[in-house]
């Protein structure tokens, strides 16, 4: 199972919230290119960028921390937050980031994502589920809607997209664990797919328990800021 490390963006600062509210807002680092080269330093591979501000104004706002972290680092990164144009497509991939992650497209406009799916290939992206009581919440947590998660991944699973990420809204960043049950459940229907776990990682032994699950990768965020798990922790992932 590969670590996956977070960083949150919001002008331009590294930050995380708590549960999705923007209110409630942490900034950690000032220099987001500083805290990825930390990552990598510890031996990590991936990142996973969160263009906040993009994901409530709808369209891509911190490409340049993007730009800025592939070009100091080799990390390999999924972006999102924004991505809703193929312009705002284009500009996710020109700045340095291998895979895009969509959300809220994939639920509201299936016909403009297959497109990109065509376009730019289907490898290239990941599909991420925010979900809460298994239901899919979209435009940065901020509107809710009827569709499940299971619902999702089989739509897209048959498109021949292979890697999704789940985060449960009601663990993200409160540091007391993860939605264990939700992922054996999203595995248990759909086996064959790359399941990226997300929100409420607190422990290495929270990591166990997701390998066991099945997942192929966990994303970490609050954790590593609150010193939760220790990048020398991660060595059995490594």
């Amino acid at each position: 199972m590969q670590i996956i490390p977070a960083i949150d963006i919001i002008g331009g600062k590294c930050v995380r919230l708590t549960k999705g509210d923007y209110e409630q807002k942490k900034v950690y680092n000032e220099d987001p290119a500083e805290v990825a080269k930390e990552f990598e330093g510890a031996g990590l591979t991936r990142l996973h960028l969160v263009d906040l501000d993009g994901a409530k104004a709808g369209q891509v706002k911190n490409w340049k921390v993007l730009e800025q972290i592939a070009s100091k680092t080799r990390l390999v990164i999924d972006f999102s937050g924004g991505i809703s144009t193929r312009k705002t497509v284009n500009i996710c991939f020109d700045s340095g980031a291998t895979f895009a992650a969509i959300g809220s497209i994939a639920v509201k406009d299936e016909i403009t994502l297959t497109a990109w799916l065509f376009e730019f290939g289907v490898q290239r992206f990941i599909i991420g589920a925010d979900v809460k009581d298994e239901k899919l919440a979209i435009k940065g947590w901020t509107e809710s809607t009827e569709m499940t998660v299971f619902e999702l991944i089989e739509n897209y699973k048959t498109k021949g997209v292979k890697q999704f990420f789940c985060t449960d809204i009601n663990k993200d960043g409160l540091l007391q664990g993860t939605a264990i049950d939700l992922y054996k459940k999203i595995l248990n229907l759909h086996p064959s797919i790359d399941l990226i776990a997300s929100g409420g990682v607190t422990s290495v032994d929270d990591l166990f328990k997701l390998r066991e699950t099945g997942c192929s990768g966990a994303i970490v965020g609050k954790a590593f800021y609150e010193k939760k798990i220790l990048l020398s922790d991660l060595k059995p992932f490594i």
